[in-house]
């Protein structure tokens, strides 16, 4: 199994703060508000955040009356910020990769990841971790980069007019599944690109009932503040499920 720990280059890691840390940013603005929608109450609940970065959600989980908060990274470079800026009593950092997930023992109401199930190759044997250590009942939520995106094998997006608006999305290799080197901050950067219908399928497949999928806009206030938000009407960025054991 081919393991990736993009985050703990420095320049990958300085260059990913920079974005995270900018108040229009797509995670900020079209991720999160999307991935919390689509959770139910925290009140007393049980919580396994799946590549937690800095602990943003794991802090907002806790904030939020959840008992306990496992949130699991690979890179010590985040988990190092996460125990500095978001922690709490009832949250637990652990250096993990999601690739193998045999060593969590206990049980989760609810189990979420935010915007990292595409760095993981073998997607199937992810989601029967996930289906293993999760309650009757419970909830998997997840983003990640919508499927128009990772199709792409180069990093050619756009087509656009003389005057540089839009025209149209690139669509290409949409049904080539598999690993894409991306230019993403650094260089080299790997990812799993799959279709719409191999996600869904897998899911199914594992036992999982599927229950709502989001390609969240930004709205019409957001995209007058900012405009270049308007190319989600032609791809959006996430591609969001949930999902019920």
């Amino acid at each position: 199994m081919s393991e990736q720990n993009i985050y703990d280059n420095q320049d990958f890691f300085d260059g990913y703060e920079g974005l995270r840390k900018n108040p229009a940013s797509a995670n900020l603005i079209v991720e999160k508000p999307a991935l919390f929608s689509l959770c139910p109450s925290f009140e007393g609940k049980s919580v396994l955040d799946l590549g937690c970065g800095f602990g943003e959600n794991c802090l907002k989980i806790a904030k939020s009356g959840a008992a306990n908060i496992a949130g699991i990274d690979i890179s010590e470079k985040m988990l190092r910020i996460a125990n500095l800026e978001n922690k709490s009593e009832n949250i637990t950092y652990l250096r993990m990769s999601m690739n193998d997930l045999s060593e969590i023992k206990q049980e989760f109401d609810i189990i979420l990841s935010s915007l990292a199930v595409h760095y993981i190759e073998d997607f199937d044997k992810l989601l029967r971790s996930i289906y293993k250590i999760l309650k009757t009942d419970g909830l998997f939520i997840f983003s990640q980069e919508h499927p128009l995106t990772t199709a792409l094998i180069k990093d050619d997006y756009w087509s656009k007019d003389n005057e540089g608006n839009i025209l149209h999305y690139n669509l290409t290799n949409y049904s080539l599944m598999g690993v894409r080197s991306t230019n993403w901050i650094v260089d080299n950067v790997i990812k799993y690109h799959r279709s719409f219908s191999s996600l869904i399928n897998s899911l199914v497949d594992v036992g999982f009932a599927v229950e709502k999928v989001l390609e969240p806009l930004p709205d019409e206030e957001i995209m007058s503040h900012h405009p270049a938000y308007r190319k989600y009407y032609h791809k959006p960025d996430f591609l969001l499920i949930r999902v019920r054991k």
